[in-house]
């Protein structure tokens, strides 16, 4: 699974954060080569581990983002636990963690402490507000970056209450930015020499993400609402059925709008004054959706999406997760599923990494580490520690 030259070949990278947003950052990190030290609590771990879906007892949950990672036990509570924290904070490039704001300060392991201890580290915080502000003491988990970064009031139908998006996507934004954050701040330092905090909230992550909206309120004082799955400034850019399931049209300009009448003989409604322009149609979409809607009724699912397609007439069929990970072209032209030996379990199938690189290519590096798996091995060939040291360690509930 390796390469002989990863993208962050020589980063070391402490991941001290739980269950998805920081998680998800780290594996990416992972994948592109960086060696990660995931730091769990003794006989307990991540929670994740405890998420499912299980196979033979394991979490696929887990597995999957925590691929490629080591796994060290480690009691921060402990005095002797905090000096090897410390320690091991010495020799790495990035720590990243998923705490409420203060938590790492209240250990004594703030920003600024380990600066003070390694003034090169990237320290980077995912939080549900961020590390400042009035709010910076709120918890926040996914569902409240959607709800007051302005996605759940926008998601959904007009007559239907503000609606989660289907994935935990405000875990998810928050961990990609951190990961741009952390490769901006790894670069930087090449010039200056010092490291700098990372800090990225989900709600923030989520207002970002928001596409025109907010600009909609600035410019015209309007607060968009739910308007189902259309586009509020194109049509037809919508959902509609077809005899035998869903599909997607996404007609874009009038260019596309003229091939898409030629398509599918729908020629006299290019003379209709509602449709002359994409304004137009947007205004009037009610009256434009039966009209697709009922063409598309005729045809079967694949149908539409292979003759809008073969005119260049964006066009796909609406998928699930079964079909999505089946489709040959997502996983496996372009890999986005992928086998990954686990020891116990044999092969496990987890998503691949979206990212293609011509001579870095990230891809998993590896299983996701037993609970302390890789324990020993760091406190020895990192930290120096002897095999008694380490019995002692594990006496004392340290590691």
């Amino acid at each position: 699974m390796g390469h002989e030259i990863d993208a962050l070949l020589g980063i070391r990278v402490v991941d001290m954060s739980r269950v998805l947003a920081g998680p998800f950052c780290g594996m990416l990190l992972a994948d592109m080569g960086a060696e990660v030290i995931k730091i769990e609590i003794p006989g307990r771990g991540d929670d994740s581990r405890e998420f499912p879906p299980f196979k033979e007892g394991e979490s696929l949950y887990y597995i999957n983002l925590n691929r490629g990672k080591k796994s060290l036990t480690l009691n921060l509570k402990h005095a002797e636990g905090k000096r090897l924290f410390l320690e091991l904070v010495k020799r790495c490039d990035v720590l990243v963690e998923n705490f409420s704001p203060g938590t790492m300060e209240r250990l004594g392991l703030g920003y600024h402490e380990l600066q003070a201890v390694n003034p090169r580290l990237v320290y980077a915080a995912i939080s549900g507000f961020g590390q400042t502000g009035p709010y910076r003491n709120r918890p926040g988990y996914d569902i409240i970056g959607q709800a007051m970064g302005g996605l759940l009031s926008i998601t959904g139908w007009p007559d239907s209450p503000p609606t989660r998006s289907g994935t935990a996507i405000g875990d998810i934004l928050s961990s990609l930015f951190a990961t741009i954050g952390i490769m901006s701040a790894l670069n930087i330092r090449e010039r200056t020499g010092r490291g700098q905090m990372v800090d990225v909230s989900l709600v923030d992550s989520v207002y970002a993400a928001l596409e025109n909206i907010p600009q909609k309120y600035f410019v015209e004082g309007l607060v968009p609402q739910r308007i189902g799955n259309r586009y509020e400034f194109i049509y037809p850019y919508d959902t509609f059925m077809a005899r035998d399931g869903w599909v997607v049209i996404a007609v874009a300009n009038d260019q596309i709008w003229s091939r898409f009448l030629e398509t599918t003989g729908l020629t006299t409604l290019r003379d209709d004054p509602r449709f002359q322009s994409n304004k137009l149609r947007v205004d009037n979409h009610d009256a434009l959706r039966p009209v697709i809607e009922k063409w598309t009724r005729e045809h079967s699912r694949d149908g539409v999406v292979s003759k809008l397609n073969e005119n260049r007439i964006p066009s796909c069929p609406i998928y699930d997760v079964k079909d999505a990970s089946e489709d040959p072209h997502i996983s496996k032209a372009r890999g986005m599923v992928v086998d990954v030996e686990q020891p116990g379990l044999g092969v496990v199938r987890l998503q691949g990494n979206p990212v293609k690189m011509s001579e870095t290519n990230p891809v998993p590096r590896g299983p996701a580490p037993s609970l302390g798996g890789d324990s020993e091995t760091v406190l020895m060939d990192l930290l120096g520690l002897s095999q008694e040291q380490i019995t002692r360690l594990r006496m004392e509930g340290v590691i």
